[in-house]
C-alpha cells in the first residue's frame, strides 16, 4: 500500500553530504534552499536523507516511479497511470521552493518516497500570495511501514510554515486507509469531509502539543531501534583483521569470538583485502572485502587507516550493512581536516542507511545471554547486571568496566563511542528506557551534542530508572579535542549544566569512585522514602563521623547507637531491626570495625600472617549473617539499608549476594545515600507536580503589545541584515521573517523607557525613575515622584555599586535631597558623568536580584538571588528552566543558602516571598512567550513584609535564533 504522495525526485547523493565541505550540485541555482536538506532516522533505526527535489533529479524520478507498484500509482493519481510523461517529469522537477515545493527521501542515490505542495487561493486555483497549499505524497511500496511519510510530512509541513504556509489540504481515496492514518495520527488541528468518493482533509500547520508528542514518540521509537540494531547483529564483520595477532584487528575479532557462548548460530567474518583466497584467521574465514561474504551483515567493525576507511564504508553500504563501529583514530582529534573527514565519513554512512559509532571508538558490548555482543577492545564480556554505561572516552571506559569488574557488579550493555560523531548518549537514553534488563544508566560525559534534548529524554527516563552522570571539564569549560557540538552548546556554563541536571532528576557526582559507590545503591536498595538516617554499630567514633557526614551532607541522622566493639551478630541484628522498624527512620547505615580481640593483622586486613597465628578472615560472619537478615526486611519495609565499615575486606563479598552496598569509609556511604535521597525525592515531586504543579493564569498580560515593542526594536537590524530566505518569501508574516533570521551581532539593549513599557506588559512595574542632571531637576523629580526619595548614580560603572557612596537614600526634603546632590556631583565627576536619577524610596526589606538569560543550547534559565556579596561573591544563585511553574518558583527562592534572610532569620519580620513568586513567575511567562527576549536582569528588587519594589531593570533582545528541537525530526550534523 502507498503512504500515498506526490512523486518528488531527489538530489544526486554524490553531492555535498558526501564531501568534506558543502559544495552546490551542478543543477543548484543560487536560491536553492540548502538547509532543507536532512538526515533522518527512520522508524526501524535505518537511516535515509531528505532534500529538494531539482532538474537534475529527472532519472532518479523515473526510476523511482518505476518501482511503484499500480495501486499505488493508483492511490496518488485516482486514475492508472503506469508512467511519467515528460511534462509530468518537468513539472516534478522543477520547483521555485516558495509556491511548489518537491522533497524527496534518499537512500543509496536512490528516490524512496516523494512529497510536494503547491500553494492555492481560496478557490483552489495556484496562487503566489495564498496561505493554503495542497500536499501529496508517494512511497515506494519497499519502504511503506518504516515511517516515511510520516517523517516527510514533518519537513514539507516545516518548509511550507517557513514560505508563509498555513494551512495543507489534501485529498485522498478512502481505501487508502495508510495515507488517511499518516494525516489523522500526526497531531496537527484538522478538518475532514467526505465529498465524490474522495476523503478531503483540511489542516493547520502550527505545531500542537499533541503533533510534537507524536513527533517525539516517533523519535523516541526510531533512535530506540536504531541502538538495538547495533546491540543485536546477527552478523559481524571485522574489517582490517591482520595475521599480526597485536593489532587491533584481530583482537577485536578475538575479543568478538570469545564473547560467543557456545552453539551461537551468529556469524562472524574477518576481512583483510591483502588476505590471499582460503585464508583463516583464529577459525574465521577471512575474506578480501565485505561484497564477497555470502551473507548479510548487520554490524561492521571497521579497524583500517583512516585513508582506507571510505572504500571499507562504501562496501558496507553497497552490501546492506546496518551499523558500523568505527575503531580508526586519525579524525576529528587531529584537528580541521580530521573533522572535515569525519563528518564527510558520517555522511558517506548515513546515505546508506547505516549508522556510525565513533570514529575512535573503544566499542559496543551487550551481555545479553540470547545474543552477547563484544564489538569492543574489552578482553573479556563482562557479567550480566542491570547497568547501562555510556562514555566518551576510552580510557574512561577501560577505568568503567575494571571497576565494574572489581565490584562484582553486571552490566546491560556498554558503549564507548569515541568522537561521538553520529550515535550519541541520547540515543542510548532512549534505548535504556526501553530495555527491561537495565536498571540503572551510568554516563560518563564531556560535552552535549544536543542540551535540550538531553533534558528532554533524561527527565523522561529519570522518572522509572536513575541516571548518574560524571561531567568532564566542570571548571575549564573545555571540549575534548573530536567532539562535534554546535557553536551554542560549546561554550555551556557549569551552573547551566547543573541546572539542566537538577531539572532533569539526572544525579551528578564527581569521581568514577562515586559514580559506582552512587549506582550500586540506586540499583541494589529501595529508594529512601525520606532523608531520616538511623546510624548503628559496633565503634561510637565511626558512628560519630558517620552522623557528621549526614549532616554536612543535608540529611537528617539521629544519634548513633553504640553497640560497643564487643558487639556480636545477634547485637547487631536486635538493633538493625530496632532502627528498621522505626516510623521515624527512613534509611539505615550500619557501621562496622573487626570485633575486639581480633589480631593486628586481621585488623590490616589478614595481609601480614605471622609464623606463630594463623591467618584469620578479616570480617565476622555472624555480623555478616545479621546484616543480610536486616537486609531482607530492609527491602520489604522500602528503606535503604547500607554498610560503612574500617578494614573489613571480606566482609563486602559476604553481603555481595544480599544486595547491601559496603563501603570502605563512611563518606562514601554517606554520599551515595545522600544522592539517592535527593533522586527519591525529585520523583516524588515529580510524581505530584504531574497531579499538583501549573503555570497559573496571570493578569495584566499583554503578549501582543509586548510582541509589537520587540519587534518594532528590532526592525531596524531585520531591515538591514535581511535573513537569506526573505527575498524568497512571499505573503509571510513579519514574524515568520523575524523567526527566520539567524543572530547577529550583539543583543540590543533596550533603551530604559522601552524596558519599563515591555515589564508592564506583564504586569512587572519598575519603580519610576526621573534624570536629576542637576540641583534644580533633582528637586522637580522629588516633587513629581513624592518624597521620601533616593538620589543614585546610574551609569554603567557606577550601577550596582554602593559602595562607591553613589547612593543617598531616605531623603525627606528638599535641602537634604540638594546636599546629596551636591556630595554626589563631586564625589563621581559630575552628575551627567554619573547619570543621577531620583527614584521614590522603596520600602525597607530584603534586597534580591532576579534573571532570566536564554542559554542557545537549553533556553532560558531563571535564576534568583540575594543581591550583594550572596550573590557576586559566594555565587548563591538558584536556576530553574523556564518555563516554570508554582512550584518551581516556590523552591527556587528556598534554594539558596541565604533563604533564612526572606523568612524570618533571627526575629526579623518574613517577606512577601507569595510576592516574590509571582513576580518570577510573570519573568519565566514573558521570556517563554518572547523568545527574542535575550534576557531581563531586574536589580535590586527589594522585597518587603508586604509587596516588593522592583528598583532596577535591563533587557536586552535578539533576533531569533532558529530553534531545532522544535521542527521536525533530523538528524545531527555537526
Amino acid at each position: 500500500m502507498d503512504d500515498s504522495a506526490v512523486p518528488s525526485p531527489e538530489q544526486n547523493p554524490q553531492d555535498p553530504q558526501n564531501q568534506p565541505g558543502p559544495q552546490r550540485r551542478p543543477d543548484q541555482d543560487a536560491d536553492y534552499p540548502q538547509h532543507w536538506e536532512a538526515d533522518i532516522l527512520l522508524r526501524d533505526g535505518g537511516t535515509a536523507r531528505i532534500r529538494p527535489i531539482t532538474p537534475g533529479d529527472a532519472g532518479r524520478l523515473v526510476e523511482f516511479y518505476e518501482q511503484v507498484s499500480d495501486q499505488s500509482k493508483y492511490f496518488r493519481f485516482f486514475a492508472p497511470y503506469p508512467r511519467l510523461s515528460d511534462k509530468d517529469v518537468r513539472r516534478f522537477t522543477h520547483h521555485d521552493f516558495v509556491n511548489r515545493v518537491g522533497l524527496a527521501v534518499v537512500i543509496r542515490d536512490q528516490f524512496i518516497a516523494t512529497v510536494r505542495y503547491d500553494r492555492i487561493d481560496a478557490d483552489g486555483r495556484p496562487s503566489e500570495t495564498g496561505t493554503d497549499a495542497e500536499v501529496a505524497f508517494l512511497v515506494q511500496d519497499a519502504h511503506q511501514g518504516r515511517g516515511v511519510a510520516s517523517a516527510l510530512l514533518e519537513h514539507i509541513a516545516a518548509v511550507a510554515q517557513e514560505r508563509g504556509i498555513r494551512r495543507f489540504q489534501a485529498e485522498v481515496l478512502p481505501e487508502n486507509r495508510k495515507m488517511v492514518k499518516v494525516f489523522t495520527d500526526a497531531g496537527y488541528t484538522q478538518h475532514r469531509s467526505f465529498a465524490d468518493g474522495v476523503v478531503h482533509l483540511e489542516f493547520d500547520l502550527e505545531p500542537t502539543a499533541a503533533s510534537l508528542a507524536v513527533m517525539r514518540a516517533r523519535e523516541h521509537r526510531a533512535e530506540a531501534r536504531s541502538v538495538q540494531r547495533l546491540l543485536t547483529p546477527r552478523s559481524v564483520a571485522v574489517i582490517g583483521v591482520s595475521r599480526h595477532p597485536q593489532t587491533v584487528g584481530r583482537a577485536i575479532l578475538r575479543d568478538l569470538l570469545g564473547g560467543l557462548p557456545g552453539g551461537d548460530d551468529r556469524r562472524v567474518y574477518a576481512v583483510n583485502r591483502n588476505a590471499p583466497p582460503g585464508t583463516e584467521l583464529d577459525g574465521v574465514p577471512v575474506h578480501r572485502s565485505v561484497l564477497e561474504i555470502p551473507g548479510p551483515v548487520d554490524l561492521a567493525v571497521v579497524a583500517v587507516p583512516a585513508a582506507a576507511v571510505p572504500a571499507a564504508v562504501a562496501d558496507c553500504g553497497a552490501h546492506g550493512v546496518q551499523g558500523l563501529v568505527v575503531v580508526t583514530a586519525g579524525y576529528a582529534e587531529t584537528g580541521p581536516e580530521g573533522r572535515d573527514l569525519q563528518r564527510a565519513l558520517v555522511r558517506q554512512a548515513r546515505a546508506a542507511g547505516m549508522r556510525v559509532i565513533g570514529p575512535n571508538a573503544f566499542g559496543l558490548i551487550n551481555t545479553d545471554p540470547d545474543l552477547p555482543l563484544n564489538a569492543s577492545l574489552a578482553p573479556v564480556l563482562p557479567q550480566r547486571g542491570g547497568f547501562g554505561i555510556f562514555c566518551q572516552s576510552g580510557a574512561i571506559g577501560v577505568a568503567l568496566l575494571e571497576a565494574a569488574h572489581r565490584r562484582g557488579l553486571g552490566i546491560s550493555s556498554f558503549a564507548s563511542v569515541g568522537n561521538r560523531s553520529d550515535v550519541s548518549g541520547n540515543d542510548f537514553l532512549q534505548y535504556w528506557a526501553e530495555d527491561p534488563a537495565t536498571d540503572v544508566v551510568l554516563l560518563y560525559l564531556e560535552s552535549f551534542g544536543n542540551p535540550r534534548k538531553f533534558t528532554r529524554i533524561a527527565r523522561r527516563l529519570a522518572a522509572v530508572k536513575p541516571i548518574v552522570v560524571v561531567k568532564g571539564a566542570r571548571h575549564t569549560g573545555s571540549l575534548p579535542p573530536g567532539h562535534a557540538v554546535p557553536v551554542t552548546a560549546s561554550g555551556l556554563r557549569d551552573a547551566t549544566v547543573d541546572a539542566l541536571f537538577q531539572q532533569a532528576g539526572v544525579t551528578r557526582v564527581e569521581t568514577i569512585t562515586e559514580l559506582y559507590d552512587t549506582g550500586e545503591l540506586l540499583a541494589l536498595q529501595p529508594l529512601p522514602p525520606g532523608d531520616r538516617v538511623a546510624v548503628v554499630g559496633n565503634s561510637d567514633s565511626l558512628g560519630l563521623l558517620t552522623h557528621d557526614a549526614c549532616l554536612s551532607a543535608g540529611l537528617r541522622p539521629r544519634t548513633p547507637v553504640d553497640l560497643t566493639t564487643a558487639a556480636t551478630g545477634e547485637n547487631f541484628r536486635i538493633a538493625l531491626d530496632v532502627a528498621l522498624e522505626d516510623p521515624g527512620v527512613d534509611a539505615v547505615i550500619a557501621v562496622a570495625i573487626p570485633p575486639i580481640g581480633t589480631s593486628a593483622h586481621a585488623f590490616m586486613g589478614g595481609r601480614l600472617a605471622g609464623p606463630d597465628d594463623p591467618e584469620m578472615g578479616s570480617d565476622d560472619p555472624e555480623i555478616a549473617a545479621a546484616l543480610l537478615e536486616a537486609g531482607e526486611r530492609a527491602r520489604e519495609l522500602g528503606k535503604p539499608l547500607v554498610l560503612a565499615h574500617l578494614a573489613l575486606t571480606d566482609l563486602p563479598s559476604r553481603l555481595r549476594p544480599g544486595g547491601i552496598p559496603a563501603y570502605p569509609a563512611p563518606e562514601r556511604a554517606v554520599r551515595a545515600l545522600a544522592h539517592a535521597v535527593h533522586y527519591a525525592g525529585w520523583r516524588r515531586r515529580t510524581a505530584a507536580a504531574e497531579e499538583t504543579a501549573r503555570v497559573p493564569e496571570l493578569d495584566r498580560i499583554d503578549e501582543g503589545a509586548a510582541r509589537g515593542l520587540v519587534e518594532a526594536a528590532l526592525s531596524t537590524r531585520t531591515a538591514a541584515r535581511p535573513s537569506p530566505t526573505t527575498t524568497l518569501t512571499r505573503g509571510a508574516t513579519r514574524r515568520t521573517l523575524l523567526a527566520r533570521t539567524q543572530p547577529g551581532g550583539a543583543p540590543i539593549t533596550l533603551p530604559d523607557a522601552d524596558t519599563t513599557a515591555l515589564l508592564a506588559h506583564y504586569g512587572i512595574d519598575v519603580s519610576p525613575t526621573l534624570p536629576a542632571p542637576d540641583e534644580e531637576a533633582a528637586v522637580r523629580a522629588a516633587t513629581t515622584l513624592g518624597y521620601p526619595v533616593a538620589l543614585k548614580a546610574t551609569a554603567p560603572h557606577l550601577r550596582h555599586r554602593p559602595d562607591l557612596g553613589s547612593v543617598r537614600l531616605d531623603l525627606t526634603g528638599e535641602p537634604g535631597l540638594r546636599r546629596a546632590h551636591r556630595e554626589l556631583d563631586a564625589l563621581l565627576g559630575g552628575a551627567a558623568q554619573a547619570e543621577l536619577v531620583v527614584q521614590r524610596l522603596a520600602p525597607r526589606g530584603v534586597d534580591t536580584v532576579i534573571g532570566a538569560t536564554v542559554d542557545p543550547a537549553v533556553g532560558a534559565i531563571l535564576s534568583f538571588g540575594l543581591a550583594g556579596a550572596p550573590a557576586e561573591l559566594l555565587g548563591d544563585v538558584a536556576h530553574r528552566l523556564v518555563p516554570a511553574t508554582d512550584q518551581d518558583v516556590a523552591g527556587l527562592i528556598r534554594e539558596v543558602r541565604a533563604a533564612p534572610l526572606l523568612f524570618g532569620w533571627r526575629g526579623a519580620e518574613a517577606v512577601d516571598t507569595g510576592a516574590l513568586e509571582e513576580l518570577l513567575l510573570r519573568v519565566s511567562r514573558l521570556v517563554d512567550d518572547l523568545p527574542e527576549v535575550a534576557s531581563v536582569d531586574l536589580e535590586p528588587v527589594v522585597v518587603a513584609p508586604h509587596g516588593l519594589a522592583i528598583l532596577g531593570a535591563r533587557v536586552r533582545i535578539a533576533p531569533l535564533p532558529v530553534r531545532s528541537d522544535l521542527g521536525p525530526r533530523a538528524m545531527s550534523t555537526l
